[in-house]
């Protein structure tokens, strides 16, 4: 796969602004990202993540701020074939074969990678030949990859890239995706599926109300939510007991097994065995990236009120 290096800066938002309306989707985001990172944007519905993505794109003028990309307008990069977007929405050409369709892209770009190449990146080789219409909604969202890789770009921007595909597919699409970004590819994917971003982002941006809330790496994100889960078997302890202890907000049992959140998982932990020394096959975590985007993303909103 050939690439090509990146000059100036990246990506740059600065007091990027975007109103539909009454509704203000998009308020006062800055945000950089260097090339060769990828970067998760996370938040939930009506956060601004698809604004966003529609104004790197040149889809849509912010109200105020601006974006640059690679130093340039975002219209110069797409026309100049530096920046792929794959989006959620939008029909594929239906006289085409998904061949065709890659094809046709290809011919519009100055260094656009071989079609053939794309089309085994993307996994897509099996139905090249058939028509759009024809493709399931998992197959239709490969060939929309292909789309966005063919012009070879130095940014590629993925709006929910996997919302199509199955847990395989969405296993090879990650595949696939990997090896793009170890080619130096810039990549700013948007998802609902965090495991996504916990596993394949070096950096995450979550967006709530159409601001920037967080934005590090996943251990950086998940360790701003201190608490800790503490899950054991313990068989013939009431949860009210359980509650009692030091270091404990809250109990479940399921069976023989207990879990605990801890606001002092040690302090937890040491009265939880000096009580119940019987306890066995413990486990510790801290909290997951769910735990840490439901909880920033309910302090944006206790603070908005």
């Amino acid at each position: 796969m050939t690439t090509s290096t990146p000059v100036g800066a990246g990506l740059v938002l600065r007091d990027l602004a975007k109103s539909y309306g009454p509704v203000a989707a998009v308020r006062g985001v800055d945000l950089s990202i260097a090339p060769g990172e990828t970067v998760a944007l996370l938040g939930p519905n009506g956060a601004g993540k698809s604004t966003t993505i529609d104004m790197i794109l040149g889809l849509a003028p912010p109200d105020a701020g601006s974006v640059t990309v690679f130093g340039s307008s975002p219209a110069r990069a797409v026309a100049d074939g530096r920046v792929g977007g794959m989006l959620q929405t939008g029909q594929l050409i239906s006289e085409l074969s998904a061949r065709e369709l890659v094809a046709m892209v290809a011919a519009l770009y100055p260094r656009a990678l071989p079609v053939d190449e794309v089309l085994a990146i993307a996994g897509i080789q099996g139905f090249a030949t058939q028509r759009t219409t024809e493709l399931s909604g998992g197959q239709a969202q490969r060939v929309r990859f292909a789309m966005a890789l063919v012009a070879n770009p130095d940014l590629l921007v993925l709006d929910e890239p996997t919302a199509a595909l199955d847990v395989e597919g969405r296993h090879d699409f990650w595949a696939s995706m990997s090896e793009v970004a170890r080619q130096g590819k810039t990549i700013l994917f948007a998802t609902h599926y965090l495991e996504e971003a916990d596993s394949y982002a070096d950096r995450i941006v979550l967006m709530a109300r159409g601001r920037v809330v967080a934005d590090g790496a996943a251990t950086d994100i998940k360790s701003r939510v201190g608490g800790k889960t503490i899950r054991a078997t313990l068989p013939g302890v009431g949860v009210d007991a359980l509650r009692s202890l030091p270091g404990v907000t809250g109990a479940l049992r399921r069976g023989e097994a207990v879990s605990l959140a801890c606001s002092d998982g040690d302090a937890a932990l040491r009265a939880l065995l000096g009580a119940y020394p019987d306890a066995r096959d413990l486990e510790v975590r801290g909290a997951g990236l769910e735990e840490a985007f439901l909880e920033l993303v309910a302090e944006d909103e206790e603070a908005a009120r």
